[in-house]
């Protein structure tokens, strides 16, 4: 009997997990290989940091059942170059953004530094998840139609969370529960999407586009891992990230998660880089409105400043009488000192301060002495 047939039968498409295929294609490389299993699906990664006698016995699982496993190709350097150039070309629009981007694809660590520069421009960032989840999309389905493998992505399936786990649980089971059965059929039906023209060419739909609408982030349904034939040298081997979004997934080959990435940047955590940001922020607009409030008392004359100071500080703060009374006091005291005095003169009460009749005062006036000489 020919090897090949030696294994068991699936009777239904393999149930893989797009995201998991993005990420293993992301971080294929040189230094690291992984391997799709073309009878249940699960991936493998061969961790170097295993033990010697464990890497022996997988290795000697993966040559002695080199039908069953497949390498995931390696992400090429011509390859990482064509996903960054055809971003640029075809979805950055301005044009100092487009040359900077150019300039660094041209230059080293290209990879990298292009993350970097993308995650600092959220105008771009959006556009590029997207993007990348688009074409790496492509790129597996083209990869696994040559494997000739059956296949539906689980994020794309709108069926019931219990049933998928059934549908894994039944995998080479010929009879299976009735609902299982009938899953099975949409499964078959979905699987030949994939394998249409239009699955390697999406066409935008055409026709009147949706009204816009909020939009709405709803939860990923992930179901549980459901494997029955893995051999005993590969378990420890199995690639099983929690992978919930697709956004998770980084362009990076260096950081195994976005957080990484993000932690790396600049060689900070972008996460307390926005803290401190806020907080900044908080303080500036705190700062502007004391001196539009400073602004709106300099305007108004002071009895007017102290009656509205007194009804916002009645207003914000329910305090006891006695507080109350001394904290308006103090907050008109404050307010006080920075408004300029009136010119006019404070008038002292007329009971205090009696007016004293003013004197006349004496002239002094000097005698006329007649001359001697006009008498003669």
């Amino acid at each position: 009997m020919n090897q090949k047939n030696s294994y068991p039968v699936a009777k239904n498409p393999l149930i893989l997990r797009s995201h998991r295929l993005m990420d293993a294609f992301a971080k294929s490389d040189d230094e690291r290989d992984f391997y799709l299993d073309k009878i249940e699906g699960f991936i493998i990664y061969i961790d170097m940091d295993k033990s010697r006698e464990e890497l022996d016995v997988l290795e000697k699982e993966l040559q002695s059942h080199s039908d069953r496993y497949c390498v995931i190709p390696k992400m090429t350097f011509y390859e990482s170059k064509k996903f960054m150039e055809g971003f640029v070309n075809e979805k950055v629009y301005d044009i100092d953004t487009k040359e900077k981007l150019l300039d660094i694809i041209q230059s080293k660590e290209a990879r990298e530094n292009f993350l970097e520069f993308i995650y600092d421009h959220l105008t771009e960032l959006e556009k590029w998840q997207q993007y990348y989840i688009e074409r790496s999309r492509i790129r597996i389905i083209e990869w696994l139609r040559q494997q000739e493998i059956r296949f539906v992505f689980e994020e794309d399936l709108d069926i019931n969370k219990n049933i998928v786990e059934k549908l894994k649980q039944y995998l080479f089971e010929e009879k299976a529960p009735r609902e299982v059965a009938s899953a099975r059929e949409t499964l078959i039906s979905k699987a030949k999407t994939y394998y249409s023209n239009e699955a390697l060419n999406p066409r935008p739909k055409r026709g009147r586009p949706p009204k816009q609408a909020a939009k709405v982030e709803l939860e990923p349904q992930v179901t549980m891992d459901v494997y029955t034939t893995v051999p005993q040298g590969v378990r420890h081997f199995l690639y099983l990230p929690d992978i919930s979004s697709a956004t998770s997934v980084t362009f990076s080959s260096r950081f195994e998660t976005e957080a990484e990435l993000l932690a790396s940047l600049k060689g900070t955590s972008r996460a307390k880089v926005d803290e401190k940001l806020q907080a900044l922020s908080e303080r500036l607009e705190s700062l502007r409105h004391i001196s539009s409030r400073l602004g709106e008392f300099q305007e108004m004359g002071i009895p007017e400043a102290e009656e509205k100071l007194l009804k916002a500080v009645k207003r914000e703060e329910e305090v006891p009488a006695e507080e109350e009374v001394s904290k308006k006091k103090g907050l008109v005291d404050v307010f006080k000192g920075l408004f300029p005095k009136k010119k006019a003169a404070v008038k002292a009460p007329k009971e205090a301060v009696k007016e004293e009749p003013k004197k006349r005062r004496l002239k002094m006036v000097t005698p006329i002495q007649k001359r001697k000489g006009k008498n003669k």
